[in-house]
């Protein structure tokens, strides 16, 4: 139809305008809206059809579509790698950043390791290792073997493959503790805890520990693998006060670290994991547990054969008991409170070179302890202390409580007590010095000075007799009427001039021994009665060396004595003591086939007993008493303190051959003769109607008791 009119127009020459309506009716708007092809970009575009994908091959699969789950695998795998490598740069740089704030290289040196102090006896029987590591410093090459091997299996296993760090380790650690919910095992390497151990507080945080990684790779640029493992071994805390594997070998085994054997290595290395826990003071069984699981590391390391392994484990350590390696540790607190003063400041390990005879000392423990637990409850007494002195003054053991691991007061050296009439052999010593001879005669009376009435043990009187007698049988009123005769400076003066050094009040009462003195200074006076009249100060360092022994920082010089005692005085006063001990107050403190004095002491309500004696070779002084200063159960130095001194005495003294006590026996034929001219009766006293002889008397109690 349009091709018609289109026609026909063309024909007829008229003119028609163009419409702007599609299709043949007219619109009612007039051909006048604008259509999508009339707009702006035109009119939409038609899809064009993609052409048909290209056919497969027979035989081949059809490519799967990527899920979204893989692409946030390879997506979280890319930016994983790339967060590694920038948290790596991060960690560098802050690592470089504190290593460029520490020191340099050059000036980073190892603290020195605390000096320890190596107390021997005379022999060079270890008594103790004081300082601030309690051992002393052993060199790898002397370790046993199976120790370094036993702390590098459990503790760092690629310590000889590593630079300080363990990055593997590390990765390891973190996976185990992963899996376990918990803190399991550590990553530090063995350098890492050296280096925290030298030179960091032990504080958690990001800084110390960045610190201590730069700390670890500066020792492995300057130290040896072996020198490393060496300071780690003589510095690491192993429980109990412990620093350092000679420390730790001496406090649960009670020897050098030189001398352990594999299953004693095994239960050290245990205790790195856990010092206070793994102790086997504490828990042999869980220590004996960890020193397996050790024992298995080892074997996994190739150190140790099944053989060795299969042993090791049916044969577990046994640590020692705490009484054994406390042995002599009063004398090892003596030592080091005297120690500066000889020795001043020191800059390095030394050995303390005593007078300490290890075989006495031991002995001396023993019958203390034994005597305590025996008749400790009997007599109502729970401490004691025994000195025992040679001739020149050589302190030989020296014990200061009934057991030093529950308490470590030195009641030897420390503790004044009073001494009773332990004191009264410088009362007769000043009279004889004053001319009076054993066979003078005293009169034992009631004595009354401004009110105080001092009474005898027995509340008797036995009036005339030898002046030996008065004093085998500790007679109080004798003594008494000695210092007043005398006066009681001239008794202090003699002390004094013996060895007492404390300060002793001038007064009647001194007679019975209320001035208080200590077990070491009482013991050390009565040493001239033994050495022939010598005065001696009591001393227990010998020599100190460097721990090498090449360099000698103090020794004793022998010489030096004076006599403070005339020998005619002193074999009076032995012939007198030793009739105390065959005859009087101390016939418990008799040994056998020996000759022997001493003098026996009580103070005031039974507080403190003494025995003190002496043969030719020895001086021992015994205390028995309590700390807190309540009364025994009635216990005389005559009873329990003469009793622990004479076994002791009868002990140390075995294979020994006999020695006289200085001038005693030209002193007792003399009072042999003298009492020979007196007639007494089987207790010694004056026969009735002997001239000064008086009934006993009331009178107010306070007395010395023999």
């Amino acid at each position: 139809m349009d091709r018609r009119r289109r026609s026909m127009a063309r024909q007829t020459g008229e003119r028609r305008e163009p419409t702007f309506g599609g299709g043949g009716g007219r619109r009612s708007d007039g051909g006048l809206r604008a259509e999508a092809r009339d707009r702006p970009g035109g009119p939409p575009s038609t899809p064009k059809r993609r052409p048909p994908a290209p056919k497969r091959p027979k035989g081949t699969k059809k490519r799967p579509r990527r899920s979204l789950i893989g692409r946030l695998v390879r997506g979280t795998i890319y930016w994983g790698f790339v967060l590694a490598i920038w948290g790596a740069i991060a960690v560098a740089a802050v690592i470089g950043y504190f290593a460029a704030t520490m020191p340099p290289i050059d000036e980073f040196s190892v603290p020195k390791r605390p000096p320890n102090v190596q107390i021997v006896s005379e022999t060079g029987d270890l008594i103790a290792n004081r300082g601030d590591t309690g051992g002393e410093r052993i060199p790898l090459a002397q370790m046993p073997k199976f120790l370094p091997e036993a702390v590098v299996s459990i503790e760092d296993r690629r310590f000889y493959d590593h630079m300080g760090i363990d990055p593997i380790g590390l990765a390891r650690a973190f996976v185990t503790n992963l899996r376990a919910g918990s803190t399991v095992q550590g990553g530090s390497t063995l350098t890492q805890q050296l280096a925290k151990n030298l030179f960091l507080e032990p504080d958690r945080t990001i800084q110390r520990k960045l610190q201590e990684v730069v700390l670890s790779i500066r020792l492995e640029a300057k130290y040896s693998k072996d020198e490393i493992l060496d300071m780690y071994l003589n510095r690491v805390y192993l429980g109990a006060g412990a620093y350092g594997v000679d420390a730790a070998a001496r406090r649960y085994f009670g020897k050098s670290a030189r001398d352990l054997n594999l299953p004693e290595s095994a239960m050290i290395a245990g205790l790195l994991k856990a010092p206070s826990k793994y102790a086997p003071t504490r828990d042999a069984d869980l220590a004996a547990q960890r020193a397996a699981v050790v024992l298995g590391a080892m074997r996994e390391e190739n150190y140790i054969t099944d053989a060795q392994l299969k042993d090791a484990l049916a044969h577990p350590a046994k640590p020692v008991s705490r009484e054994l390696v406390a042995s002599g540790g009063y004398v090892a607190d003596w030592v080091m409170d005297q120690l500066p003063s000889f020795a001043g400041a020191l800059n390095g390990d030394v050995i303390v070179e005593t007078t300490i005879d290890s075989a006495l000392q031991k002995t001396a423990e023993a019958t203390l302890r034994k005597g305590l637990d025996t008749d400790g409850k009997k007599y109502g007494v729970t401490q004691g202390a025994v000195v025992i002195l040679d001739g020149n003054g050589a302190v030989k053991a020296l014990v200061g409580g009934r057991d030093y691991t529950t308490s470590q007061y030195n009641r030897a050296v420390t503790a004044k007590r009073q001494p009773g009439s332990a004191f009264k052999p410088f009362v007769y010593l000043t009279a004889v010095e004053h001319g009076m001879t054993p066979s003078s005669t005293v009169v034992d009376q009631p004595v009354s000075i401004g009110g105080w009435s001092p009474e005898n043990y027995e509340h008797r009187y036995l009036g005339a007799i030898p002046l030996a007698r008065a004093l085998a049988l500790s007679l109080n009123t004798v003594s008494v009427q000695l210092v007043q005769r005398f006066g009681p400076q001239a008794v202090i003066d003699t002390a004094h001039r013996l060895g007492i050094v404390s300060q002793i009040q001038p007064n009647a009462s001194i007679a019975l021994g209320t001035s208080e003195v200590t077990p070491l200074e009482l013991t050390s006076a009565y040493v001239p009665f033994s050495n022939g009249g010598f005065g001696v100060v009591p001393h227990v360092i010998r020599r100190i060396t460097s721990s090498d022994g090449k360099t000698v920082i103090y020794e004793r010089q022998s010489g030096g004595s004076r006599q403070v005692v005339q020998p005619q005085y002193v074999g009076e006063m032995n012939a007198m003591m030793s009739q105390v001990i065959l005859a009087g107050t101390g016939q418990r403190a008799r040994i056998k086939g020996w000759p022997a004095a001493g003098k026996s002491g009580t103070s005031q309500a039974y507080r403190d007993a003494w025995f003190v004696g002496f043969t030719g070779y020895f001086t021992t002084g015994v205390w028995l008493g309590n700390d807190d200063g309540t009364p025994t159960k009635k216990m005389t130095g005559g009873t329990l303190p003469a009793k622990i001194w004479g076994e002791l005495m009868t002990g140390i003294h075995q294979g020994m051959q006999v020695a006289e006590l200085p001038g005693a026996q030209a002193a007792q034929e003399a009072a042999a003769n003298a009492a020979a001219q007196v007639p007494v009766d089987d207790t010694g006293a004056a026969m009735p109607g002997a001239p000064g002889q008086v009934q006993a008397q009331n009178g107010p109690r306070w007395s010395a008791i023999g």
